[in-house]
């Protein structure tokens, strides 16, 4: 059962199941007697797929596949799970974004005008405007920070694949700031004995 505004995509469903469906293949070609001695009979395979899946439900197909070349190309044994994360986090590090952990950091470091803050990239800016500004700061938590990473990923994907995210400084608060009449406050100073 599907919450009000969540859309399913099936599509993305079944480019993953394909790419662990690849990745699979690839490994069992590569490292032919290492990957039957792993995953030798129908339930292993089963499991071990099951498993692979649920670890790089969220990373995308393209990742995954890229990943699985690397490796496959730069290691003689049958590589694990964590071989394979470690590879997929090297790809995702190499695209000009922050990691997760330090664009988390640099959102609850920000502080206001947010939209005039130094930020590493724009991308961090509108996850942190999407998931709320108080939120962030209130509640350093394991649970704020998995949804932050949701959120990050989520945009950090939209950004490669060509989506702009473009900051526009607030010029109506500059144009309010005038300069002080000074001749004004001295009279203000003077009246009220201040």
């Amino acid at each position: 059962m599907m919450t009000p505004g969540q859309t399913k995509s099936i599509l993305n469903k079944d480019e993953f199941i394909k790419s662990i469906d690849s990745l699979f293949l690839k490994l069992e070609l590569a490292y032919h007697y290492q990957f039957y001695k792993v995953f030798g009979t129908d339930d292993k395979l089963k499991e071990g797929k099951k498993l692979w899946a649920i670890s790089l439900k969220n990373i995308s197909s393209d990742v995954i596949l890229e990943a699985i070349e690397n490796v496959i190309s730069s290691q003689s044994y049958l590589p694990t799970l964590t071989d394979l994360l470690k590879a997929c986090e090297d790809i995702n590090n190499d695209d000009g974004f922050p990691s997760v952990e330090e664009a988390y950091v640099e959102a609850r470091q920000s502080y206001q005008p947010r939209k005039e803050f130094d930020w590493s990239h724009p991308v961090i800016y509108f996850v942190g405007k999407k998931i709320g500004w108080n939120i962030l700061n209130e509640k350093d938590s394991n649970q704020t920070f998995l949804i932050f990473k949701k959120v990050y990923t989520s945009m950090k994907l939209q950004a490669i694949k060509g989506k702009e995210f473009i900051l526009k400084s607030d010029d109506t608060n500059k144009e309010k700031l005038k300069p002080m009449n000074k001749d004004l406050f001295k009279k203000l100073r003077n009246k009220h004995k201040v």
